[in-house]
């Protein structure tokens, strides 16, 4: 009967240290991410004129970029950024916008955006694009981004200015 207590007791120990191994071989991917986006929304115009996709980027880890982005909703993507020249707006190509560690960056009018342009299909105000971002470190993040009228206000309450637009203030 001893040989069987000490049997089962041997059979609990090697279960539990079973279960912590695989628990601990899990916590990588459980992990909270290190990067992710808050308040993305892309900036319609009419006509079928190219858009602009807007974001804020957070990084909870080492320093990196944002090198591309690419959507199924739209032939052709590209990262810019609106620059004041001489007292004239320019939008340039930038091949990547930096991330700093334990930082965020905004994309946001007047400033670095994505371009979007030749949509594959009508997309309106109100519909929801899938943009996919990468990094320079390899990693990519996929970004659900609501379509907004050009003023930036959600449909339906573009009658409310001075309200606040949606999402969360940047940090």
């Amino acid at each position: 009967m001893q040989g069987l207590n000490t049997l089962r007791r041997v059979v609990a120990t090697r279960r539990h240290w079973l279960s912590l191994a695989l628990a601990l071989a899990a916590a990588p991917a459980l992990a909270a991410a290190p990067l992710r986006a808050s308040d993305a929304w892309i900036r319609w115009l009419p006509a079928g004129l190219p858009a602009g996709g807007y974001v804020v980027l957070h990084n909870d880890g080492a320093a990196t970029a944002l090198v591309g982005a690419s959507s199924p909703d739209y032939g052709s993507t590209m990262l810019h950024q609106s620059r004041n020249v001489d007292g004239e707006m320019q939008m340039v190509h930038v091949a990547r916008i930096a991330l700093p560690a334990h930082g965020s960056v905004a994309l946001k009018p007047g400033g670095y955006h994505i371009m979007l342009m030749q949509a594959r299909h009508t997309i309106k105000p109100g519909d929801h694009v899938p943009v996919t971002l990468r990094f320079a470190d390899g990693s990519a993040l996929k970004v659900d981004f609501e379509v907004r009228t050009a003023s930036g206000a959600m449909p339906g309450m573009q009658g409310m200015q001075g309200m606040p637009q949606g999402g969360h203030p940047a940090r």
